[in-house]
């Protein structure tokens, strides 16, 4: 029984959506696209070259066998995957069959070639650790709030110095749970009740400090700290 090769991603190399476009020379594919579709904005919100920086960081490029696969369409194809609630087989196919979602991997031209085999999502979750996507979490974040920033002033500039008088601001602010900062501890009863009594004595410190007038008020503290440690430590706190 012959052996199933695996399809991977196209060789082509990875080109920075920065590099400068001349108007009305953009590629016929990019011509045919519709500029308000959603993955051609989506496109535009992500900056590809930190995430691929950081990708690249966390998985160098071989110097020796087949060459590595894409990394804007290994990570573009996974956030297409969760954006879309798709299965590894489905996910595949949608990329292979829409030239939206192809632009967003940063195709130049449409193509009716499976951009990699499904199998490859294994290979794909194994280099993109918690901790890479952590960071690229971080990235996106950070790179969503500059151009906010930047569309703000930009839009404070148009409207003149009357402040835009007359302007009605009005939208939709969508969060997602997966991209939370992982170093929040999960709140519990006697963990929120260990943290006031801490932020209790360190204001009853600071108080005492600036005015020095009779004795400072007992707090037990190493003993409260004791009989929290003694209860967050059992296997089943009561």
């Amino acid at each position: 029984m012959a052996k199933r090769t695996k399809r991977r991603a196209p060789r082509s190399e990875y080109s920075s959506p920065s590099q400068l476009t001349l108007v009305g020379f953009e590629t016929p594919f990019y011509n045919q696209l519709d500029p308000d579709n959603r993955w051609v904005v989506l496109s535009k919100q992500i900056p590809w070259d930190e995430l691929v920086g950081l990708f690249l960081k966390h998985n160098p490029v071989r110097q020796t066998g087949r060459p590595s696969l894409n990394p804007r369409i290994l990570i573009g194809a996974v956030i297409i995957k969760h954006i879309l609630n798709l299965d590894d087989r489905e996910t595949v196919t949608q990329i292979t069959e829409n030239m939206y979602l192809q632009y967003f991997l940063g195709y130049s031209s449409y193509t009716k070639e499976a951009p990699f085999d499904p199998s490859l999502f294994v290979d794909i979750r194994k280099r993109l650790s918690e901790e890479l996507i952590a960071e690229m979490n971080e990235k996106i974040h950070g790179f969503s709030m500059e151009r906010s920033a930047s569309n703000l002033d930009k839009e404070k500039k148009d409207n003149g110095p009357s402040g835009g008088e007359g302007v009605s601001h009005k939208g939709e602010v969508m969060f997602d749970a997966t991209v939370c900062p992982q170093d929040i501890a999960y709140p519990t009863d006697i963990g929120l009740l260990n943290k006031a009594r801490e932020i209790s004595e360190e204001i009853i410190d600071e108080l005492h400090y600036k005015n020095r007038v009779g004795k400072k008020p007992r707090t037990y503290r190493e003993k409260a700290r004791k009989t929290y440690l003694k209860v967050a430590q059992n296997r089943n706190p009561s």
